[in-house]
């Protein structure tokens, strides 16, 4: 535990000494669970959103992009049932005076079950060797038997409370798996009692006559209502979808792990609107090309699991997380729901419109069944950044830190280092970088020695360095230096362009899925 501690303190010191992230207002001593994306965040953030658009959007002729507004009628989130069932379950802890979400401490203390089976699994491994049979040691070993299915019963019993709203309940487990305040050991809990997570605002100019707003908890409901909007301007027949990235807002109770969980955080979502009937095959479809996306990023198989719902939303028949290996542990990375018709039928209710699509082959007119994507793109961008900081030590015994970003994502695709600044070097290097700034985001650096400058761009991911000497005044030649396997090679300053779009275009990771 103290080493994953100390892998994610090192992720939260390297994202903001290299202008990954920044906590927000930091020189008014900050803002809780609020961050703000630095030069380098900004860029890779905007790369992730790029590689999620083209893969839904650009490659899917039956799925369109729409940019719905944050502030949404107030009756939306009545509809949708936020007003009345968006709550998480709290906790204070009355010695140390700390607050939890109750649910969270019962899913960690499972965490930790499925720890001890797995260094059971490890240790077993390790014992047998090329013998080892992992699958069958699973499923017979009385250890490894024994705390899944402790972790079986402890989840379904939360469901099953959380489902009745019976919430003494929720307690009760909680003191009889003798689970403390993580921080103090403290065992003196509080009642839990139900929190929403909605941040409340008003629309006007005059505070007697303005308007209760809400703002969205999440980006889904601006796609649903406009389903017919875009249904009929796009003229898709079913199934076809709509895809959204933007920004939600929610209360949280405990913000924690620095990005993971905020109050203001980016989704990408995408509704995608199927027959009745049709929709729990698409659902299973939709979970292995969610999967498939995610694994061309190359961050490890290993480190993704699903993890089915035992209890469902309101609003599902189905529903699971895609769950990713954090510093801190496995936790949810994306959702896959079938959502049924609710949302576009409770839409139809309160509003007094139809939503409804006439399909020509049945002949008939139903409201569409909708199964969702979603993945949080601030969650995203902690497993993509925590996974591939990285430590090595060289042949020579010496150490870097590198960051060994997909290249597509680098937030510099290259940079250009004159040896020195005179001599006609800084210039050539400059006109290398006017050169190539209209295809690729690269810098230009001539301060410190190259070693150092090779330091900084591993440290924030850049694919490919441009050093430019003597020789490349007379033969127009430079080294190009890769940031993984550091090869240096000479390269005509013509072959430049073809080299780094090889090795950067998001074509590399599209072609993946």
């Amino acid at each position: 535990m103290a080493k994953q501690e100390d892998v994610f303190k090192k992720v939260i010191s390297h994202a903001k000494e290299y202008g990954f992230i920044f906590p927000s207002s930091e020189i008014y001593d900050g803002l809780s669970a609020v961050y703000d994306y630095g030069q380098n965040g900004a860029e890779l953030k905007n790369n992730i959103k790029q590689y999620w658009w083209k893969a839904m959007v650009q490659l899917n002729d039956n799925i369109v992009g729409i940019d719905s507004a944050i502030f949404m009628h107030p009756t939306i989130w009545k509809a949708s049932g936020h007003v009345d069932a968006f709550n998480d379950p709290l906790i204070d802890n009355k010695d140390s005076k700390k607050r939890f979400r109750a649910d969270v401490l019962l899913e960690d203390y499972c965490a930790k079950l499925e720890d001890k089976a797995q260094k059971e699994i490890e240790k077993a491994e390790k014992r047998f060797g090329d013998a080892f049979d992992k699958a069958q040691f699973e499923s017979t070993n009385p250890r490894v038997l024994e705390y899944r299915e402790k972790q079986s019963v402890i989840l379904k019993r939360l469901a099953r409370s959380l489902e009745n709203n019976d919430l003494a309940d929720v307690k009760a487990l909680i003191e009889e798996l003798e689970i403390a305040d993580p921080d103090t050991g403290s065992k003196n809990w509080t009642d839990v009692r139900q929190f929403n997570l909605m941040f409340g605002t008003k629309l006007g100019a005059a505070s007697e006559n303005a308007t209760d707003l809400y703002l969205r908890p999440e980006t889904a409901q601006g796609i649903f209502v406009n389903f017919l909007n875009v249904q009929k301007t796009s003229r898709h027949k079913l199934p076809f979808g709509i895809a959204q990235i933007g920004k939600a807002f929610r209360n949280e109770i405990v913000a924690r792990q620095f990005i993971f969980r905020m109050r203001e955080f980016e989704q990408m979502e995408m509704q995608f609107f199927v027959p009745p009937g049709t929709e729990l095959g698409y659902y299973e479809e939709w979970k292995q090309k969610r999967l498939n996306w995610h694994l061309a990023l190359g961050l490890g198989r290993e480190n993704y699991k699903f993890h089915d719902h035992e209890k469902l939303a309101h609003y599902a028949n189905a529903a699971a997380d895609i769950e990713f290996k954090f510093p801190f542990g496995f936790k949810e990375l994306e959702g896959i729901h079938s959502r049924t018709d609710f949302d576009l039928s409770a839409h139809e209710k309160f509003s007094g419109r139809k939503l409804q699509y006439f399909d020509n082959e049945r002949n008939e007119n139903y409201t569409p069944f909708v199964v969702e994507t979603s993945v949080g793109l601030d969650r995203l961008f902690l497993a993509i950044f925590s996974t591939c900081l990285k430590d090595e030590v060289l042949e020579d015994g010496s150490e870097r830190t590198v960051l060994t970003l997909p290249p597509a994502l680098a937030p510099v695709k290259a940079a250009i280092l004159p040896l020195m600044k005179k001599d006609g070097l800084g210039e050539y290097g400059e006109k290398i970088f006017n050169d190539l700034k209209y295809d690729f985001n690269v810098i230009y650096e001539d301060k410190d020695s190259i070693g150092k400058r090779y330091r900084r761009q591993d440290a924030i991911g850049t694919p490919f360095c441009i050093t430019v000497d003597h020789d490349s005044l007379t033969d127009h030649t430079v080294t190009l230096r890769d940031r993984d396997t550091m090869k240096q090679e000479r390269v005509p300053v013509s072959d430049l362009r073809r080299i780094i779009d090889e090795k950067t275009n998001f074509r590399n990771l599209l072609s993946k899925i």
